[in-house]
C-alpha cells in the first residue's frame, strides 16, 4: 500500500517520474527491513517488489503511468493463483504457509471446513478487486485507482468478517435460547474420541459435524431379521425399512447405554445381549455420523413407539436380498446389511 500513496502524493507535487522514483525507493527499503527482520527474503515481498521496479521502469521509458497502475492487479492474479491451487488442486501452498506460522495448532474438522469457506470467500474477493483495479487503473482518476488498489480490498474482507461475526453471535444467542430444550449431542472425531458438544439441530442441519449413532440388528432363529418402518413424519428418510434400532447417543452417555436406552424407547427391547459388529462412518445431504453398529440374536421386540415407528416385522434375509435397490429400506440399511452379510455375522441365519 505505502508505495502506492507516496507516489500519488509526489506525482501531484512534482510529476509522475519524481513519483515512480519515490514509490521505488520505498519498495526497494521495505524488502531491506523485511530482510533485515525475518534474516531471509520473503518470496512475496520479493515478487512485489520486483513488479514494482519492472512495471515503474515501464512506466518512466515510455512516459505512461499505466503500467504502475496496473501493478496491484497482478500481485492479486499471483494471490488468486495461489488460493486457487490449495482450493481446486492437491498443491496446498496456503496450507503450508498455516502450518509454518501457526506451529503447534492443529484444527478440529469444523474449524478446517470454516478456513476452506473463508478462503473460498476470498478468492471470489480477490478476483472482483482485480477487475476494479484494471477498471479504475484505465478509466478513472488517479484518487480512485489509490482507494481502490490501497484500500478496498481490506475493507471488502472487513465487512465480509463482520457479518461473520454478527451472524455467528446471533446464531449462538438463538441456539442458547432453545438449547435448554433441545437435545446436545456429542462431536467426534474419526476414532471416536469426543471433542465437544453440538445441538442436535446443528448436527442435523449439513454442517457435517460428526457424531456417534448407534444401530442395533434384532436377529431370530429363524433366518430372519426384525426391521422397523420409518413414521412417516420422520425428518429423514420417512416411511421406509430400517434397522430395528437406531438413535443418537446423548452427551455425556455412553454408546451402551445409548443402545439400551434406544432399544428400550423404540422397540421394547430389554435384558438382551448386544455383540459389536462394526464401526464405520456415514454421510447424508444433512449430516456426517460415526455409526457403531450391534447385533443381538433371538431378540424380542415389545411395544414399538408410535411416534417414530409405523410398524415392525421380521424379514426373511432371502426377502431383504430380492427388494434390495427398490427404495424399499432405507440406504443406510441396505449398505449396513451388505457389510453385516460380507462379515459373517449374518450366518447364523
Amino acid at each position: 500500500m505505502i508505495p502506492l500513496l507516496v507516489f500519488i502524493l509526489a506525482d501531484e507535487f512534482w510529476g509522475m517520474k519524481v513519483g515512480l522514483t519515490v514509490a521505488v525507493s520505498i519498495g526497494l527499503v521495505e524488502l531491506l527491513i523485511t530482510f533485515i527482520r525475518e534474516k531471509k527474503l520473503d518470496r512475496f515481498v520479493l515478487l512485489d517488489t520486483l513488479l514494482l521496479v519492472l512495471l515503474s521502469a515501464l512506466s518512466y521509458l515510455f512516459e505512461n503511468e499505466i503500467f504502475f497502475k496496473v501493478k496491484p492487479a497482478m500481485i492479486d492474479l499471483v494471490l488468486a493463483a495461489v488460493i486457487a491451487l490449495s482450493l481446486f488442486t492437491k498443491i496446498d501452498p496456503l496450507g503450508s504457509m498455516t502450518q509454518r506460522f501457526m506451529k503447534g495448532v492443529e484444527l478440529n474438522g469444523i474449524q478446517k471446513d470454516l478456513m476452506i469457506k473463508n478462503i473460498r470467500v476470498m478468492f471470489w474477493m480477490v478476483l472482483v478487486h482485480t477487475g476494479l483495479v484494471l477498471w479504475t487503473a484505465f478509466f478513472s482518476s488517479k484518487e480512485v485507482w489509490a482507494f481502490v488498489s490501497s484500500f478496498l480490498l481490506f475493507i471488502m474482507m472487513g465487512v465480509y468478517l463482520g457479518f461473520e461475526v454478527i451472524r455467528h453471535k446471533l446464531k449462538k444467542k438463538n441456539s442458547q435460547v432453545y438449547s435448554d430444550a433441545e437435545e446436545w449431542l456429542p462431536m467426534v472425531d474419526e476414532e471416536g474420541r469426543i471433542l465437544g458438544k453440538a445441538l442436535r439441530s446443528y448436527c442435523h442441519n449439513g454442517s457435517k459435524t460428526l457424531h456417534p449413532v448407534v444401530h442395533l440388528h434384532v436377529l431370530d432363529g429363524n433366518r430372519s431379521l426384525f426391521l422397523q418402518k420409518r413414521a412417516t413424519t420422520k425428518l429423514v428418510q420417512p416411511g421406509k425399512w430400517d434397522t430395528a434400532v437406531g438413535g443418537h447417543p446423548a452427551f455425556g452417555e455412553t454408546i451402551e447405554e445409548s443402545l439400551k436406552r434406544e432399544a428400550s424407547e423404540e422397540i421394547g427391547l430389554v435384558d438382551f445381549e448386544a455383540v459389536p459388529a462394526l464401526k464405520y462412518h456415514w454421510d447424508t445431504e444433512i449430516e456426517s455420523e460415526l455409526v457403531y453398529c450391534f447385533v443381538t440374536y433371538r431378540g424380542k421386540p415389545g411395544a414399538l413407539s408410535s411416534e417414530e415407528i409405523a410398524e415392525g416385522k421380521f424379514w426373511k434375509v432371502r426377502e431383504i436380498e430380492q427388494n434390495l435397490g427398490k427404495g424399499i429400506f432405507t440406504p443406510n440399511f441396505e449398505h449396513e446389511f451388505l457389510l453385516l452379510k460380507r462379515s459373517g455375522l449374518l450366518k447364523a441365519l
